[in-house]
């Protein structure tokens, strides 16, 4: 049997993902960070909140 690290249940993790149309895709911990690069990109890309 698998360790459970206590009992605690994970905690589940928000990051915001980036898509830009020539296919990267790249996380980042926040929205803000997210907001930046999309910018430095052209705004073009689409940003995606995801919880893990």
């Amino acid at each position: 049997m698998g360790c459970n690290c206590g009992g605690r249940a994970r905690q589940a993790v928000t990051v915001y993902r980036l898509t830009l149309p020539n296919g990267v895709v790249r996380q980042y911990r926040t929205w803000e960070e997210a907001d930046a690069a999309n910018k430095r990109a052209g705004s073009v890309g689409t940003i995606t909140a995801v919880t893990q």
